[in-house]
């Protein structure tokens, strides 16, 4: 988007998100200014502008939320898609540099670019750009990537920053060794907030719905839905509270046995739980 004339003698435009205005005549003409003058700061297409700007925002943080869902739920997304919505600024920077698999498990690499043809362009693990174009690719959720520490270090190399958290993304492991029959996880139970409320706040920024007296969340897994779910306290409760058991329901609500829970639903529910967990109170002179 060019300058746009707002006033006799000043012209505003987007500049890094912000709007921005010019003089256009006198000693200052061509020349950005440090803040915007009343009479451009009331112009209707500062207004415009600035409106604009906040529907970027929105944009922007909606491409990234989408991309995060179809990584988390390691979806199959259609090719075509992907080069469809490439050329557009906010889609390009959720999609840039997230790993994507091909038909073959070969054809693993850092997405760098798509073209209108419908085939995507890779950085390998050898560093050799490759193309792809099969009808779908996944972006896999880092518990699934094979080779996520090879990943890691030559992404480190390549100074490649993810919009949407993956391949740096905090993950665990299902231990083997869990009793058949248990069905929580108490490692991050006990961590006690000055007040409910900031608990179910706390949960609210990481992204997490609070439903009822639980932080939740939800992620398919294997071909199905799965909620992980944790313990904040009764909803109107107004004093101090902590966080509970760790448990995970299927889709028709279900509690089901920690054997049972997928990899992904594992790491993604234990990732919530710590998350939470890592906000509590500490007390003077203890460990965090």
């Amino acid at each position: 988007m060019g300058w746009l004339a707002a006033g006799e003698g000043y012209e505003v435009a987007l500049v890094e998100g912000r709007v921005t205005a010019r003089a256009t005549a006198g000693r200052s003409a061509g020349r950005q200014l440090k803040t915007l003058p009343k009479a451009v700061r009331e112009h209707p297409e500062t207004d415009r502008l600035r409106r604009f700007a906040e529907w970027l925002d929105r944009h922007a943080a909606s491409c990234v939320a989408q991309v995060d869902t179809w990584m988390v739920s390691s979806l199959p997304v259609p090719t075509g898609l992907i080069a469809r919505v490439w050329p557009d600024e906010a889609w390009q920077a959720a999609l840039r540099d997230l790993v994507v698999v091909g038909d073959d498990p070969d054809e693993t690499g850092f997405l760098r670019d798509a073209t209108a043809d419908g085939s995507l362009k890779l950085v390998d693990l050898d560093g050799e750009t490759v193309r792809i174009a099969p009808e779908t690719v996944t972006l896999p959720h880092p518990v699934l990537l094979p080779d996520l520490d090879d990943l890691r270090e030559f992404a480190a190399e390549l100074g490649v920053v993810q919009r949407v958290e993956q391949i740096h993304r905090a993950t665990w492991l299902r231990p083997d060794d869990l009793a058949p029959t248990a069905a929580e996880i108490r490692d991050f139970a006990g961590g006690r907030f000055p007040s409910r409320f900031g608990l179910a706040a706390r949960a609210s920024s990481l992204g997490y719905r609070v439903s009822g007296g639980y932080a939740t969340c939800r992620v398919r897994d294997t071909g199905r839905t799965v909620e992980a779910s944790v313990w904040i306290g009764e909803p109107y409760w107004d004093g101090d509270s902590e966080t509970g058991a760790l448990s995970w329901h299927d889709g028709d609500g279900k509690s089901l046995r920690l054997p049972d829970v997928g990899r992904v639903a594992w790491s993604e529910g234990m990732r919530m739980a710590a998350a939470l967990y890592a906000g509590r109170t500490v007390e003077e002179g203890k460990g965090a």
